[in-house]
């Protein structure tokens, strides 16, 4: 049998997923300030014009690279209505992934931090971070109205809590794995968020 030729969608697919994973191990091993398109062309075994090429420039590759190191790091919540389920698999299955982390998420981790400096970062995170808040906040409202978390829940600060915390987790195990076991984590912060979003939260000194 012979095999069909690959088309040119196919090819360039081909050539943009390899020069992402060249880009991230660069990263990985290196930090985005050293990062250069002609470095990940010839890390992926191109030309060094062709990261250009398909990329423009620096900035928009490390865009890109952040989106897809974020992308599918929960599997599993697709289809699932927004609600307090939906947020605790959320915050389950994100410190369960921190126990599998690869190339993609520790590069994810590294150019977050890196944005709190690198001012070419601070505008994408602050997007994704944005983005990231949304969901919990839906989920979190959602769980407001069907009863599940309790009426007092601030869903905005709470979003804003829950994204600190599983990026600090994050952080830690990137920077010391051994100290983090996910695996007995992840159900210790699942139950504590569950039991505080559903009990009253403690009322703050000087309100009613």
């Amino acid at each position: 049998m012979t095999t069909a030729p690959r088309t040119q969608k196919q090819r360039r697919e081909e050539a943009e997923a390899a020069l992402l994973t060249a880009a991230a191990e660069l990263v990985d091993e290196q930090g985005v300030r050293a990062l250069t398109l002609a470095g990940v062309g010839e890390r992926a075994g191109y030309s060094r014009g062709l990261a250009t090429h398909h990329f423009g420039s620096k900035q928009a590759l490390v865009e890109r690279l952040a989106r897809s190191a974020q992308a599918g790091f929960v599997p599993g919540l697709e289809g699932l209505p927004p609600g307090l389920d939906r947020l605790l698999r959320l915050i389950d299955g994100y410190i369960g992934g921190l126990g599998r982390m690869g190339v993609l998420n520790r590069v994810f981790l590294k150019l977050w931090a890196e944005s709190a400096t690198a001012s070419e970062l601070t505008q994408l995170f602050r997007e994704r971070n944005e983005a990231f808040h949304a969901d919990l906040y839906e989920d979190l409202v959602a769980g407001i109205a069907d009863g599940t978390i309790h009426p007092g829940v601030a869903p905005d600060e709470t979003a804003i809590a829950v994204v600190a915390q599983l990026r600090g987790i994050g952080m830690q195990r990137l920077i010391d794995p051994s100290r983090v076991d996910t695996e007995r984590l992840r159900t210790h912060v699942t139950e504590l968020w569950r039991r505080g979003l559903a009990s009253a939260p403690t009322p703050v000194r000087g309100q009613d």
